[in-house]
């Protein structure tokens, strides 16, 4: 009873701020439509098209489009299911590991995953301020990017305060997703139609072996699987969640990536790597302006979740620490990396964590769906053992499959990486000139949740149920 009046104690728009602890019935809230909402405008980012630039011309449209399609189909298929434990449980993202990691074995996880959300916050702040000051130069004469980033900052820490209930309710339905709908379905008409059709269809590629062109569209729902239960947790039902996530986030990706590859083949823009040659060359269209502005405000949803998520990760260790306090001083955080730090490139070392992401979720999915066949509350709150070795060997295994594979484009790690993989483990030359055809994402996935599955033959014990899967 003293818990409960305490997180009472704290509401926030009806809300109570609720940790770790497995969210109770009267607060499982989000439905297929509010999944959908919340998904579809995390999926709708600035970053997305800037990312799908480096499909394009090493992949000719048609093998990019398809490229986009095969790796939004496997991405969102995980990220949907990482929702639908999220859903089954009620626990949080990095509580989820402790049953296959261990208690302690999950703190891995649980720092990479907060280093990650810090990360991609100050880089989505950057991107923000980098727009809202490109367009009120474009209005106003004035940029004064660090003011609309200390104040962008100043919103997505007041919405993490928030929490996922009263942003999706009282933001995203309400607004932000009817504002960004409108000014997307613009910009990509006017695209569609600055070019003729077979400027599109006939454009050739340069070589990209394909399955690289999936993994780096396989990077961004992985980027947010780590995350995803932290929203899930509010569903109303395993399936609802599913379908809202997976759904949600790829509709907007599979949109987004497009328009990035659609934007460099008709060249409206001519370098979307560079963040702020890509605001300029949106903002140079007609109403252009008028469109950045809406989808810089609609981007704040996106450092938000990385604040939120940050702070309930940090929980998953040190639980008294109040998630609304936490939101702050990540949210400062956030903010201060934005306007200090050049994070122009920090984009190649956030898509090189898939080869973290990937693998891990494996070995979840393989310990929660065939090991045992979900999770009871005990499994997650009690008596757990501090590490659980087989996770993390089959982690670790996923983990150098991807690498051998596609070790990224940061030079520091690529020598590292053919140092260890070559000079020490004595591998054979890199996956991708062996083997092309195959994908580093599915490559990781496979090993590690088939290693972990193993562990199913071996331990006969009997299977646990989550709510809603009896």
């Amino acid at each position: 009873m003293k818990a409960e009046a305490k997180r009472e104690s704290g509401l926030i728009g009806g809300v109570p701020e609720w940790g770790v602890d497995p969210v109770p019935d009267n607060l499982r809230r989000f439905g297929v439509f509010d999944g959908f909402v919340l998904w579809f405008n995390l999926g709708v980012s600035l970053l997305l098209p800037i990312v799908a630039a480096f499909l394009v011309p090493g992949l000719s449209f048609r093998s990019a489009a398809l490229a986009i399609v095969v790796g939004v189909l496997i991405g969102n298929a995980m990220l949907g299911y990482a929702g639908h434990i999220g859903a089954a449980t009620g626990a949080p993202a990095m509580v989820l590991y402790r049953p296959s990691l261990g208690k302690v074995g999950s703190y891995g996880p649980t720092l990479l995953n907060v280093l990650q959300n810090i990360g991609w916050g100050a880089f989505e702040l950057i991107v923000i301020g980098s727009a809202a000051s490109a367009v009120s130069k474009h209005l106003f004469g004035f940029e004064a990017r660090w003011a609309w980033t200390i104040l962008f900052g100043a919103i997505v820490t007041a919405f993490a305060i928030g929490g996922p209930l009263v942003i999706v309710r009282e933001w995203l339905k309400r607004y932000a997703i009817w504002l960004v709908l409108g000014a997307s379905i613009y910009l990509t008409v006017y695209v569609l139609t600055f070019a003729p059709l077979h400027t599109f269809l006939h454009a050739p590629g340069r070589g990209l072996p394909f399955w690289q062109g999936v993994d780096l569209v396989v990077a961004m729902p992985i980027s947010w699987i780590a995350l995803a239960a932290d929203y899930t947790r509010f569903g109303r039902s395993p399936r609802a969640s599913f379908a809202g996530t997976g759904i949600g986030y790829g509709v907007a990706q599979a949109w987004f990536y497009l328009l990035g590859v659609l934007l460099i083949i008709s060249k409206v823009a001519s370098n979307l790597a560079d963040t702020n040659a890509f605001i300029a060359a949106v903002i140079a269209v007609p109403l252009g302006a008028l469109a950045m502005a809406i989808l810089a405000i609609g981007e704040v949803d996106k450092p938000f979740a990385n604040v939120y998520s940050a702070a309930v990760s940090v929980q998953n260790g040190q639980p008294r620490l109040g998630q609304r306090r936490l939101s702050f001083v990540i949210g400062a955080v956030c903010t201060a990396l934005a306007i200090v730090v050049p994070l122009a490139q920090y984009q190649n070392f956030l898509l090189l964590l898939g080869a973290v992401f990937v693998p891990l979720f494996g070995v979840q999915a393989a310990h929660y769906a065939i090991v045992r066949h979900g999770y009871h509350a005990d499994e997650l709150y009690g008596a757990i053992p501090s590490i659980r070795a087989w996770g993390l060997l089959s982690w670790l295994a996923g983990f150098v499959a991807y690498n051998w594979l596609n070790p990224g484009t940061v030079t520091w790690w690529v020598t590292f990486m053919k140092w260890w993989l070559h000079g020490v483990l004595r591998l054979p030359l890199s996956g991708a000139t062996s083997a092309p055809w195959l994908s580093a994402s599915i490559a990781s996935f496979v090993v590690a949740f088939a290693l972990q599955a193993a562990r199913a033959a071996s331990r006969g014990r009997a299977p646990a149920r989550s709510r809603g899967e009896a």
